[in-house]
């Protein structure tokens, strides 16, 4: 089995930064891909940022040149710094992770318990 632990939300005025942290544990062989999704109230689902084991990066339009994804292998922890904050960044935000186990002949998704981030004045 696989644990994922989200940390770093919270409430931040708007223009403020928050990093949030996302770390992998348990019977892990390997991971690929590890990614940022959110949900606002109301709205389905989406892709913030991801990225490779290799380390290319792929972001939605609305956080390009706002926030930065970045992985640390030999911790199985992905980040997220996210800078400039508007309200419109409010959401749920929660880590996706494709995870090939010790027990397993393939990589499966494991989803974060999500963590709050609230932009407001």
């Amino acid at each position: 089995q696989v644990q994922l632990v989200e940390s770093g939300g919270g409430l931040v005025q708007p223009g403020g930064s928050l990093r949030l942290s996302c770390a992998a544990s348990g019977s892990i062989a390997s991971i690929n891909v590890m990614g940022w999704f959110r949900q606002a109230p109301g709205k389905q689902r989406e892709l913030v940022a991801s990225i490779t084991s290799a380390g290319s990066t792929n972001y939605a339009d609305s956080v390009k040149g706002r926030f930065t994804i970045s992985r640390d292998n030999a911790q199985n922890t992905v980040y997220l710094q996210m800078n400039s904050l508007k309200p419109e960044d409010t959401a749920v935000y929660l880590c996706n992770v494709g995870v090939l186990e010790f027990s397993r002949t393939y990589y499966r998704s494991y989803w974060g318990q999500g963590t709050q981030v609230t932009v407001s004045s």
